[in-house]
C-alpha cells in the first residue's frame, strides 16, 4: 500500500478496534451489575470452571460443599499436567467453618475461621503414592514417618488418613497442603447476558472468592491471605456453557474428573487484551489491566488503573508502562506455557485522587517526577527519574514471565500472564520466573486492529461550594496510603 493509505487504513482499523477495549474498560468500571452480599451465603456446592494452575506448579480442580449447619466437605483433585486429564491423586477435606466480621485489611471481604476434622487421600496410580509417600516418609514427624511401608503396591479406591483432629495426626505438610484459602471470604452475584440468539434475558452467575496461595513454598503453610485465588462458581448458578462444571460436581474421591481434551493453542501475543473484571492483589491492590502487543517489533505497551475498591469504583492512580519484549521458548517447568523477558524502558503516572498526590508530592525530591508537582488527573512522565520509588517502580526494568493463550467455552482469545509474587517483589531474575497465572485478559482487538491510543478513565468528582470538581474523600484513606508504600506494580 502506498503510505497514505496505510496510514489512512491504520486509522480506520484504530477507529473500530478503539470503542471494543474502551467499552470493556467501562463496564469494568461500571462494576457491570456485580453484587456482593456481606456476609456472604455459601450454603451448596461451588466448583472449579477448568484446570487450575497453583504456584508449584501444581495443577488442580476444586469441588466444596458447604451445609447450613457450618459444616463442609471438599474435594482437591491433583494432576500431573495442566489440562486436569492425568489425575496424580485426590484430597477429601471435612471440617467446620465459621464467618466472622468484614475484613478491615481487605475491602469486600469476610473473615472466617476453620477447623478441620479429617483428611484424606485417595492414589490413583502406583507412581503417585510412591511418590507422595516418599514425601511424607521423608519431611513427616515421628507420628507420620511410616504413613506408607516402603514397596506398599497400590490398592485402587483405598482411602489413607493424612490428618486426623482426634488421633492428632497431621501428615500434610509435606504435600504443601492448607486450607487458610477458607480464611478470606467473597462471594459476587452478576447476570449473564443468554448466548443464544432466539433468547433474550440473562442468567444468575454465583461465584466464590477464597483466599490467595503464597507464591513461595515454603511460605504457604502459615500464610493468611489478602487477595484471592481463581473463583469456585456456584453448581447451580455457573457461566454457561461450562463442560468441566458438571464433570466436577459430579466427582468424588474414587472418581475424579477427567477434563475434555482441548487443542493446543500457539502463543499469539499481538493485539490488544483487557481484564474481565475487578482484579485484586495481595496488600490491599484493586485494579484492572489493558494491554496493547506489537508482534512486528516485539513491543509493548500497558495500561494499569488502580482503585480503591473491589468493584473498580473509586480510582486512585494509573500507571502507562512500554517497553520490548524477547522471543518466547516453551517453558520447561510449566506445560503449555511460555517464557519471555520483558523490558520496562518508559512509564508515566496519573493520581486520581487526593491520598496519592499527596504520597507523590512528600516523595524525596528526584525519586518520583517532577517534586512538589502532582495534582489530580494530570499525568506526568516518571522515566526522567528512573521511575518512581513510591510506588515501587524502576527504570530501566527486566521482568522474567510466562504466558499462555487459550480459548474458553465462548470461542474467546485469553491471555494469562505470571502471577506476580506474593511478598510484592518483582520476577525480575529467571529464577523467580512464575510457575502460576494471574486472572486472564480477555482479547479485545485482533494484531491487524492494534492501537497505542492512551485509554484515560475520566474521573468523576463531586462539585465543591464553587462548582469546581472536587475529590471524593476515601474511607481507606489511611490504609491505602500504607498500601501504597509496599506495592510493585505487575
Amino acid at each position: 500500500l502506498p503510505r497514505g493509505a496505510h496510514r489512512a487504513s491504520l486509522s480506520a482499523a484504530c477507529a473500530a478496534a478503539e470503542p471494543h477495549c474502551r467499552q470493556q474498560l467501562r463496564h469494568l468500571q461500571d462494576s457491570a451489575g456485580t453484587a456482593a452480599r456481606l456476609p456472604p451465603r455459601l450454603e451448596g456446592r461451588w466448583v472449579s470452571t477448568g484446570c487450575e494452575v497453583r504456584p508449584g506448579p501444581e495443577f488442580l480442580t476444586r469441588s466444596y460443599l458447604f451445609y447450613a449447619n457450618r459444616l463442609f466437605k471438599a474435594f482437591q483433585f491433583y494432576y500431573w499436567d495442566p489440562w486436569c486429564r492425568d489425575p496424580s491423586y485426590s484430597l477429601v477435606i471435612k471440617g467446620k467453618l465459621r464467618l466472622r466480621q468484614a475484613s478491615w485489611i481487605t475491602r469486600g471481604a469476610t473473615e472466617a475461621d476453620y477447623h478441620l476434622h479429617k483428611v484424606g487421600i485417595v492414589f490413583h496410580s502406583q507412581k503417585a503414592m510412591r511418590e507422595v509417600a516418599s514425601w511424607i516418609n521423608q519431611t513427616s514427624g515421628e507420628g507420620c514417618s511410616g504413613f506408607l511401608p516402603p514397596g506398599r503396591s497400590w490398592a485402587p479406591g483405598a482411602l489413607y488418613e493424612v490428618l486426623s483432629a482426634k488421633t492428632e495426626r497431621d501428615c500434610t505438610a509435606a504435600l504443601g497442603f492448607a486450607m487458610h484459602e477458607l480464611s478470606l471470604v467473597r462471594v459476587e452475584r452478576h447476570y449473564q447476558p443468554l448466548l443464544q440468539p432466539q433468547q433474550s434475558g440473562s442468567q444468575l452467575v454465583e461465584e466464590l472468592y477464597l483466599g490467595d496461595i503464597h507464591t513461595d513454598w515454603g511460605e504457604r503453610l502459615h500464610y493468611r491471605p489478602t487477595g484471592y485465588q481463581r473463583p469456585l462458581q456456584s453448581a447451580l448458578h455457573h457461566v454457561h456453557p461450562c463442560p468441566a462444571c458438571g464433570m466436577i460436581s459430579r466427582a468424588d474421591e474414587h472418581h475424579p474428573p477427567i477434563l475434555p481434551a482441548r487443542a493446543a493453542l500457539p502463543m499469539q501475543l499481538s493485539g490488544s487484551w483487557v481484564s474481565t473484571h475487578c482484579e485484586v492483589r495481595p496488600a490491599v491492590l484493586f485494579l484492572t489491566r489493558y494491554f496493547t502487543f506489537h508482534g512486528s517489533n516485539h513491543t509493548w505497551e500497558g495500561h494499569y488503573y488502580h482503585y480503591s475498591d473491589p468493584l473498580c469504583r473509586q480510582p486512585t492512580f494509573t500507571i502507562y508502562a512500554s517497553g520490548h519484549y524477547t522471543q518466547g521458548i516453551p517453558s520447561s517447568k510449566v506445560r503449555g506455557g511460555t517464557e519471555l523477558a520483558f523490558k520496562v524502558t518508559q512509564a508515566r503516572v496519573t493520581p486520581m485522587d487526593q491520598v496519592t498526590v499527596m504520597m507523590l508530592n512528600s516523595s524525596e525530591a528526584g525519586s518520583c517526577g517532577l517534586a512538589g508537582s502532582w495534582s489530580a488527573g494530570v499525568e506526568q512522565d516518571i522515566t526522567a527519574t528512573n521511575g518512581c520509588l513510591a510506588l515501587g517502580i524502576k527504570l530501566p526494568h527486566t521482568e522474567y514471565e510466562l504466558f499462555k493463550t487459550e480459548q474458553d467455552t465462548q470461542e474467546r482469545s485469553l491471555l494469562y500472564i505470571g502471577e506476580r509474587p506474593t511478598d510484592g517483589s518483582s520476577p525480575d531474575s529467571p529464577d523467580k520466573r512464575p510457575t502460576s497465572y494471574q486472572a486472564p485478559l480477555v482479547q479485545c482487538a485482533a494484531a491487524s486492529e492494534e492501537f497505542s491510543n492512551y485509554i484515560s478513565l475520566k474521573y468523576v468528582g463531586r462539585k465543591d461550594a464553587n462548582g469546581n470538581e472536587a475529590l471524593k474523600p476515601l474511607p481507606v484513606a489511611f490504609l491505602l496510603f500504607i498500601a501504597l508504600l509496599f506495592l510493585r506494580w505487575d
